[in-house]
């Protein structure tokens, strides 16, 4: 069974730090792209980060543009997000993605792009 497992969730206060981790579970897999959504309670899913597996090539959503960092592990098959200078809004459960398709012209910010995703971290951001 191919699957995403992330870690590292928290509850921590505004301006603090936190990174997560997303590593496979289960059986190894090829991947071309790998990103980040979060979803509040009762929202849908929104782009946060992605990164292109073998160039390294980073996307940001605006609202985490220069507080949020995306990075791989390429022996491992892990992706981070360092998270700095968290804000209350950016609280809600952040889930790994993948994509094990080999797209031209990926839109990372699609869900439906992503075919393999795990469970989600819970991110509190108190004020």
């Amino acid at each position: 069974q191919v699957r995403l497992v992330e870690s590292g969730g928290s509850v921590v206060r505004a301006g603090d730090s936190l990174t997560l981790s997303c590593a496979p579970g289960g059986r190894s897999f090829s991947t071309y792209a790998r990103a980040w959504f979060r979803q509040g309670p009762g929202k849908g899913r929104h782009f946060v980060s992605g990164i292109h597996w073998r160039s390294g090539d980073t996307y940001y959503a605006d609202s985490v543009q220069g507080r949020f960092t995306i990075s791989r592990d390429t022996a491992t098959g892990a992706v981070y997000l360092q998270m700095n200078d968290l804000k209350p809004e950016d609280t809600a459960t952040y889930l790994c993605a993948a994509d094990r398709r080999p797209v031209r012209n990926r839109d990372y910010v699609d869900e439906e792009t992503y075919d393999v995703w795990g469970q989600g971290t819970q991110v509190t951001v108190s004020s």
